[in-house]
Parts: C-alpha cells; sequence; structure tokens
C-alpha cells in the first residue's frame, strides 16, 4: 500500500499526517519525523511506500487551528486493534471540544468503569492525534496525565477548545 504524507505548520509546531488511499488518516502528530508517524500505524496497516501529498485531512486540521473545531469529525480514521480499542477510539470522537473527561469518566464512557487502565492504553495507542482527540481525556485530579506529542502541545490543544486561544 502506497500512502501520501504531509506536513503542514500549525501554532503547536510542525503537524505530519499520514492517509492511505482512500485519503483515510491512518496517524498523524506534532513532529516533522515522517518515520516517528509510520512507527505509530499497526503494522498490518503500514503503508509498503510513503509518498509526500497534499491531504484532506490537512484541510481538517488548518480549519481546526482557524476555529472551526468540528472539522476533524469530516475525516475518517483508519485505526487496528482490539473490539475495546475500537469502541474507544470511537468514543474519543464523541467527546465534546472544551469538555474533556478523566481517565475515570472515559472507562464509564465505554462502559466499563473498572477499565481506567485499559482507557489510558487505548489514548496511549491512538495513532491519528488530533482526528481521535485523545488530548481530551485528563487525570482524575484535572491534571493532563501524559500525551506522546508532548504536555505543551496537549495544553494549548485543550486552551484553543475553551475558547482561551
Amino acid at each position: 500500500m502506497t500512502a501520501l504524507v504531509q506536513t503542514i505548520p500549525t501554532p503547536d509546531g510542525p503537524l505530519t499526517i499520514l492517509v492511505d488511499e482512500a485519503q483515510r488518516v491512518l496517524a498523524s502528530g506534532w513532529t516533522d519525523d515522517q518515520a516517528a508517524i509510520i512507527a505509530r500505524v499497526h503494522p498490518a496497516l503500514r503503508p509498503t511506500a510513503v509518498a509526500e501529498g497534499e491531504t484532506d485531512a490537512a484541510h481538517a486540521a488548518r480549519a481546526y487551528y482557524d476555529g472551526d473545531l468540528q472539522a476533524i469529525y469530516a475525516v475518517v480514521v483508519r485505526q487496528r486493534g482490539t473490539v475495546l480499542q475500537a469502541a474507544g477510539w470511537d468514543a474519543l470522537r464523541r467527546i465534546e471540544p472544551g469538555r474533556p473527561l478523566s481517565y475515570s469518566q472515559f472507562a464509564v464512557a465505554l462502559g466499563s468503569p473498572q477499565a481506567v487502565r485499559a482507557a489510558a492504553s487505548i489514548c496511549a495507542r491512538n495513532a491519528p492525534a488530533l482526528f481521535v482527540p485523545c488530548h481530551r481525556v485528563l487525570r482524575s485530579d484535572g491534571s493532563l496525565g501524559g500525551f506522546a506529542w508532548g504536555l505543551p502541545v496537549k495544553l494549548s490543544l485543550l486552551a484553543r477548545e475553551r475558547g482561551e486561544i
């Protein structure tokens, strides 16, 4: 499979987006290191070749940064994981901008209130960051927790979604 990759500037640094032939986002993140993005893709979905090109997802990311926080939902993503992971990634897309959940609340939203560690793992294994907004899940005490692309990016995304930026 040949994939397209595009890196765009954002206020949070370069955002690199990897899409398949159908323009579904396989992975994305705030880096210009294409190898780091490709490494986040499940091995069964990892492309055999990558070319640079314009992606539909880049238009949505630009719209998001221009204030249309709903633009990312028009983008189709493709991930591979367990049934619980797939349900979790779907649930992440239902978290409203500016209304983050704690890992405990996210576990409840998954229908597994005791699965707090699994909820955290779902976020950690999320490859198409921004388009599946795992940054909207926080620790129970309201602190940021982790984020693959750095806490300053997570903090900025949350502030943007609260209308502070």
